[in-house]
C-alpha cells in the first residue's frame, strides 16, 4: 500500500478483545462502525459482521481511543470530547 508507513496495520495497532467462549482476537478499530451494550457488548463493523463479546464497552472504546492516539489519526480535543468552544 503506497503512502502508508510501514506497519500501519500490524498487530500493535490493533485492538484485542474476548469472545464469549473466552477465546481473544485482534480486530482493526478502523473498521468498527458501533460499539454497543445490550448486555453483551457487541461490535458492527462497516461491512455489517458482529462480534458479540465478554469486554465492556467503556474497554473497548478505550481501546479504539488508544489506536486512534497511536496513529495520530485524532487531535487532542476529539480523544477528549471537549468542544472547542468550551475554552472561550
Amino acid at each position: 500500500m503506497r503512502g502508508l508507513r510501514k506497519g500501519f496495520f500490524s498487530p500493535e495497532h490493533m485492538i484485542n478483545v474476548t469472545r464469549l467462549n473466552g477465546k481473544s482476537f485482534m480486530i482493526n478499530a478502523i473498521y468498527i462502525e458501533t460499539i454497543e451494550s445490550f448486555p453483551d457488548t457487541t461490535i458492527t463493523l462497516t461491512n455489517g459482521k458482529k462480534f458479540i463479546v465478554k469486554d465492556s464497552m467503556v474497554y473497548v472504546k478505550e481501546e479504539v481511543r488508544s489506536f486512534y492516539q497511536s496513529i495520530h489519526a485524532l487531535n487532542l480535543v476529539h480523544l477528549k470530547g471537549e468542544d472547542e468552544n468550551d475554552e472561550k
